[in-house]
Formats: structure tokens, C-alpha cells, sequence
């Protein structure tokens, strides 16, 4: 038994790229594909949150001269393309998955319905949420706060490229500190780079963990929904 019973995954479109400079890796996808097969094996209930970035984000449309909402609704568009795409490669590793989007597109996946998503996962089918909120100017990450909330897991993993929150970037500065705990107002007042400010607050009004660990490590996802000390663990008090 892992110590979750309902957990919520965070899925970056950039990290569904892997090394490649834009699209989707199916190798990744395999990969991810594989670990999740594993935690379901084990009764946990996941759902899955995944972000499009590695197709188009709204923020650099909008930079680039888009109306912000245009962009953001395109991003959201990409969205339900990685999730289709993730989709087929749960079915295939055996994992029964159902996609709600937040924009109706009957033809290719469920509306968002809350008592349906949970309903599927009391069912032992992963639920994957397309298409952010449905609303532009809110992240993913907010999505994958809010619809925590509402399905009502236990935790939040932001699989990411890198093993943990640091204090700077690792990429940038050698001498970066990695922490294993924080607290929400850590992140708040640190201004670090987990997850912009709105997923923060919604995770702390409603005392819902996250953990931030390298999605690129075989087996990682198994190990974080575990209970295994991987990456950084952020909650109320430490």
C-alpha cells in the first residue's frame, strides 16, 4: 500500500519533449507511460494535469504581440493534444484512461465533469484534464492545484527537469541549494519557481502537499507517490 490514496500528477508539455526542441518524444512518453502503469498497479487513484508548452504557451504568444487571451486559449488547445497523445500511450501500456477537457470537444474527449473524473478513478482509470480551466490567464499549475482540490487527493507531484526546488538555478549557478522541505509561505515569500503564486495559495488554503522531483529518473513517479523521499516536499509547516 503507498501512503496516498488519491494523488494528483503535474505533467510539463516541455518536459513530454525530452531532449528535443519542440513536440512530443514517444520515448517519453513510454517512459511515463510505464512508471504510471506501476503506481495504479498498486490501487492508487491518479489523475494527470499536462501543460503544452512544449507547442505553444500562451505567455511568449502574448510577448510576441497575440491578444493574451487568444493565446492562452492555443495554449490550451495544445494542451488536449499532449493528452490524447498521453492517452494512447497509457492504453497501451495497459492502463484504461479517460481525457475531460475543459473545452468541449466532444469528438475527442469527455467534458470536464468533477463527479464523473472521480468516479473514474474510483474505477482504477487514470484521468487526464485537458485544456487548463478552461479560462485564459490561469496556468496549469493552477489547474493542477484547482482540480486537486476538487477530486480531493492528497497531493500534488509537479514532475519536473530537474530533482527538486533550489534556491537558484542549477543550470545557471553551480553553487544552487537544493531544499528537501518547505513550507508554502516559504515559497510565497522566496518568490522561488515551483509553481506561480495562485497554485501556491490554492494548495495552502486547502493543505494540499506538493512534491517537486525529476521526472527523467526511471521509476521516479513510482517512488515520489511511494513515499520515498524524492525531490522537494513543500507543506503547511515543517
Amino acid at each position: 500500500m503507498t501512503p496516498y490514496r488519491r494523488v494528483l500528477l503535474k505533467l510539463s508539455g516541455e518536459a513530454l519533449m525530452g531532449r528535443q526542441g519542440y513536440g512530443i518524444d514517444p520515448a517519453i512518453v513510454q517512459s511515463i507511460a510505464a512508471d504510471v502503469a506501476e503506481v495504479v498497479g498498486t490501487g492508487t487513484q491518479l489523475a494527470i494535469v499536462v501543460g503544452g508548452g512544449n507547442i505553444f504557451r500562451g505567455l511568449k504568444g502574448s510577448a510576441a504581440g497575440m491578444d493574451r487571451a487568444t493565446a492562452d486559449y492555443v495554449g490550451m488547445l495544445a494542451t488536449v493534444m499532449n493528452a490524447i497523445t498521453l492517452q494512447d500511450g497509457l492504453e497501451r501500456a495497459g492502463v484504461p484512461t479517460r481525457v475531460q477537457s475543459a473545452i468541449s470537444m466532444q469528438e475527442v474527449a469527455e467534458p470536464y465533469i468533477r463527479r464523473r473524473a472521480i468516479r473514474h478513478l474510483e474505477k482504477g482509470r487514470v484521468v487526464v484534464f485537458a485544456a487548463g480551466c478552461g479560462n485564459p490567464f490561469f496556468t496549469t499549475d493552477t489547474t493542477a492545484a484547482l482540480r486537486a482540490a476538487e477530486i480531493n487527493a492528497d497531493v500534488v507531484f509537479k514532475a519536473t527537469k530537474v530533482d527538486g526546488v533550489y534556491d537558484k538555478d542549477p543550470a545557471v549557478y553551480p553553487d544552487a541549494v537544493r531544499f528537501d522541505h518547505l513550507t508554502f509561505m516559504d515559497v510565497l515569500s522566496g518568490e522561488l519557481e515551483v509553481m506561480d503564486g495562485t497554485a501556491i495559495a490554492l494548495c495552502k488554503d486547502n493543505s494540499i502537499p506538493i512534491v517537486v522531483f525529476d521526472l527523467f529518473g526511471r521509476g521516479n513517479i513510482r517512488r515520489a507517490v511511494g513515499g520515498e523521499p524524492v525531490g522537494t516536499r513543500i507543506v503547511s509547516s515543517v
